[in-house]
């Protein structure tokens, strides 16, 4: 991954969770949607995406979520995102609609009970 961003995964029974460190922008966009769509299968009902600790996103960012958004709801899976209020990116979610467009979630235990799971360490 390009040293703007590092990704971490994690399979939880039918869904993935994908947490994004550090910063998406044109130059790694192309490599990071290969590793946002690498852990789904068939089985995947979801795709979350944790940009908690995501501190930059630009166009070329955004678009791939709303691509990755379209792509899923075609193969009948839902894209959720991880995006505290209190995010740097949270007002460029606003600003494209990208926020209404996506289930967006305030952290990674609410998103978890909306897809009906236990929250972790229960």
């Amino acid at each position: 991954m390009s040293p703007l961003a590092r990704v971490l995964d994690e399979r939880e029974d039918d869904y993935t969770i994908t947490a994004v460190e550090g910063e998406i922008d044109a130059s790694n966009v192309a490599e990071l949607a290969q590793r946002l769509r690498a852990p789904l299968t068939n089985r995947s009902t979801a795709l979350i995406v944790d940009l908690t600790r995501t501190s930059y996103v630009d166009s070329a960012g955004i678009n791939l979520l709303f691509g990755l958004d379209a792509e899923l709801r075609q193969r009948q899976q839902r894209l959720h995102l991880v995006v505290p209020a209190a995010s740097p990116i949270a007002r460029m979610m606003a600003i494209t609609g990208l926020d209404s467009a996506v289930a967006v979630h305030e952290s990674r235990q609410a998103v978890v009970e909306h897809l009906g799971g236990a929250p972790r360490g229960s």
